[in-house]
């Protein structure tokens, strides 16, 4: 490819990243009284996994 072409093909690059939005948290987006709540905060939820995941069922 001729530079003129790469110019072209990094502008219409830069362009398009430039259109491209961050992603939403859709959470609430069916249901507006939804607690959003923080994942893996809670430390005895996180030993239980870890328990169940040491299980052999």
């Amino acid at each position: 490819m001729s530079k003129r072409e790469d110019a072209l093909i990094a502008k219409m690059v830069k362009k398009a990243a430039a259109k491209v939005a961050p992603a939403k948290d859709r959470t609430r987006q069916y249901d507006d009284t939804l607690k959003i709540t923080p994942r893996d905060t809670d430390a005895d939820a996180k030993e239980l996994f870890k328990e169940m995941r040491r299980r052999e069922f």
